[in-house]
């Protein structure tokens, strides 16, 4: 089996696979925020957002005896929380007035049933500054979608190799996608935004 070096969270979605629950506690308590984030900006409705992030987790429980550490778990994670986002947005733009349909666990999926509180997310900071808000969610709304969920990767502080594994590009084209976006949500929302806010990573 192909092993990640230096990833404990891949050793605990190993010890969820084989029925450790409290592994799988403590990966929702770690990831359910930036999940949610990621959703939030894609989804920018609070309560499918906090749907659809409990979705991802349901997901992954779900998967969790074909799970084989190939990448880090966050690769795997993200990967898994924009396909969800991806396909709710194919299934709005064929039925635009449906609201989302959650996904429930079945009854040998006990585990998940304890974890309501992965609905319980806080929204992103900036949400509780309205204006600002308002213009972070235009400008990155007017993203491709490729470009937005590249960014939104970068802000949760994911590698450049791993934003690259889960848009499914190269290298290369993942640094220029984050650059170019970056300098379009610089441009916009320079008169809300203080110095430095969206400054390069190295």
């Amino acid at each position: 089996m192909p092993t990640v070096p230096h990833d404990p969270d891949a050793a605990l979605m190993l010890r969820v696979k084989r029925g450790d629950r409290q592994a799988f506690e403590a990966l929702v308590e770690k990831y359910k925020q930036p999940v949610a984030n990621l959703i939030y900006r894609t989804l920018p409705d609070a309560t499918e957002a906090q749907d659809l992030t409990q979705n991802v987790f349901i997901q992954v429980y779900k998967s969790r005896e074909r799970y084989e550490v190939s990448a880090r778990f966050s690769t795997w994670l993200f990967t898994i929380a924009r396909n969800l986002c991806l396909n709710e947005i194919r299934r709005r733009t064929r039925h635009p007035a449906d609201s989302l349909d959650v996904t429930h666990p079945e009854h040998d999926d006990q585990p998940l049933r304890q974890f309501e509180d992965v609905r319980m997310f806080a929204p992103p900071d900036s949400v509780l500054h309205g204006e600002l808000e308002e213009k972070i969610r235009e400008a990155l709304t007017d993203l491709p979608e490729v470009q937005r969920t590249a960014i939104l990767l970068f802000r949760e502080d994911l590698a450049y190799e791993e934003i690259a594994r889960i848009l499914e590009c190269s290298l290369s084209a993942t640094k220029s996608l984050i650059h170019r976006g970056r300098e379009t949500l610089r441009a916009r929302l320079k008169p809300y935004l203080r110095t430095g806010e969206w400054r390069e990573r190295d």
